[in-house]
C-alpha cells in the first residue's frame, strides 16, 4: 500500500484578474515513490479562455510537496504560495500566511489545499473561506487534502476520499479513483443542468526528479458547455489507454453508516466493530503516515487490538461487494 498526499484544483476567468469559483480539489504525496500529485474537475467552460491549461491552478513542487489555490482565484495568491513553499514553510503555515497576506484582503472567498514532506513526513492542511460559495468544505488526512466548493453536498468530498483510501496501484491510479468518486451529475451544481459533473477534468503527477513546470504525466480533458460529454468518463478511458491500474471489485455505492458501530471512540485497547449488514466486509486499518497496518473480516463483530498502536488518528476503511466506507477513530 502506498501512501500519499494530495489537492486538486480547478477553476473560472473573468476579465483581467482570474476570478475562480471551483469545485472538487485535491493533492497528493506518496511517500514511497516521492511522486506528487494533483487531480480536479470543474464546471467552466474553458474552451472559451485562451492561454490556459486545464491545469493551472495546481501547482506540483517535484519531491517537495503541492499546492492548489481555488475559488475567486488571484494569481498572485498563488506565486505567494510558491514562494512560502519554496521558503520551507510547512502547509498549515504557508495557509496562515496566504490567508494573514491575501492581496486582495479577502481570504474569507478563497480555498487552499497544502501537503508537504517536512522533515521526511507529510503534512497537510487546507481552508476554506467563510464567503465561497455553498457546499464548500475540505477534508484531509495525513496524506492529502480535498476541498470544494458549489458542491452538490459533503458526500462529493466523503467519495472522494473513500475512493483514494481504497485504490491500489500508482499515485495516478489513487487519484483517477477519487475522481470517479466525483463523478456525479452536478458535482459541481452549475453543471446539473449539463447532465454532467463538470466541463474539464484532469490528473498530473510529478516525480522527484522532474523539473517544476513540467511534470512526467499529464491527462486531461476540456469538454464545451452543453455538449453533455462527462468528462471523467472520457479522461477515464485516456488515462486507462496509457496506465495500468489494477481492477477493484468495490461496489460503487456508500455503505451505510449507520448500520455500524464503532465503540469505543476514542479508543485505549481494543475498538470493537458491530454491523447489521447481511454482507461480510474487509475492514482495513491505516496509520498517520498512510500505511496499512492491520486488517480483517466483520461479519457481525469485530475486534481490533489497538493497544500497541501509538497515540493518534486512525482511518479504517470497511468495504464488501455492494460499496465502501471510511470512519476515523482515534487512539488515545
Amino acid at each position: 500500500m502506498r501512501s500519499l498526499c494530495f489537492v486538486l484544483s480547478l477553476a473560472s476567468i473573468l476579465g483581467s484578474t482570474l476570478h475562480a469559483q471551483d469545485t472538487f480539489s485535491m493533492v497528493a504525496i506518496d511517500t514511497v515513490t516521492g511522486e506528487v500529485g494533483s487531480a480536479g474537475a470543474s464546471c467552466v467552460d474553458l474552451t472559451t479562455i485562451t492561454g490556459l491549461s486545464d491545469h493551472f491552478l495546481g501547482e506540483l513542487f517535484p519531491g517537495k510537496g503541492a499546492i492548489n489555490t481555488q475559488a475567486y482565484y488571484v494569481p498572485a495568491n498563488q506565486i505567494n504560495a510558491r514562494n512560502r513553499m519554496n521558503a520551507g514553510d510547512t502547509p498549515s503555515e504557508i495557509i496562515e500566511w496566504l490567508v494573514e497576506n491575501d492581496v486582495s484582503n479577502q481570504p474569507q472567498l478563497r480555498q487552499y489545499g497544502v501537503v508537504a514532506l517536512v522533515n521526511g513526513s507529510p503534512q497537510a492542511a487546507g481552508h476554506t473561506g467563510a464567503s465561497t460559495d455553498d457546499y464548500k468544505n475540505h477534508v484531509t488526512g495525513p496524506h492529502y487534502s480535498i476541498q470544494g466548493n458549489i458542491l452538490l453536498g459533503q458526500e462529493i468530498l466523503d467519495s472522494m476520499e473513500s475512493r483514494f483510501l481504497a485504490a491500489e496501484g500508482s499515485l495516478a491510479c489513487r487519484l483517477m479513483a477519487a475522481m470517479q468518486g466525483a463523478n456525479v451529475v452536478g458535482a459541481d451544481t452549475r453543471c446539473a443542468n449539463n447532465g454532467t459533473s463538470s466541463l474539464f477534468a484532469f490528473i498530473k503527477v510529478a516525480k522527484p526528479d522532474d523539473v517544476f513546470g513540467s511534470p512526467s504525466f499529464i491527462r486531461s480533458v476540456r469538454t464545451k458547455a452543453n455538449a453533455g460529454i462527462e468528462p471523467i468518463d472520457s479522461l477515464q478511458i485516456i488515462f486507462d489507454n496509457t496506465v495500468n491500474c489494477e481492477t477493484s471489485t468495490i461496489g460503487d455505492e456508500t455503505l451505510d453508516i449507520s448500520s455500524f458501530t464503532f465503540s469505543p471512540n476514542p479508543v485505549t485497547s481494543i475498538l470493537r466493530l458491530t454491523t447489521t449488514t447481511m454482507l461480510p466486509c474487509q475492514v482495513r486499518v491505516y496509520d498517520m503516515m498512510g500505511q496499512m497496518i492491520m486488517v480483517g473480516s466483520l461479519n457481525n463483530q469485530l475486534d481490533l487490538d489497538l493497544s500497541d498502536c501509538a497515540p493518534g488518528m486512525y482511518t479504517l476503511h470497511i468495504q464488501n461487494n455492494q460499496g465502501q466506507m471510511i470512519q476515523k477513530v482515534i487512539k488515545d
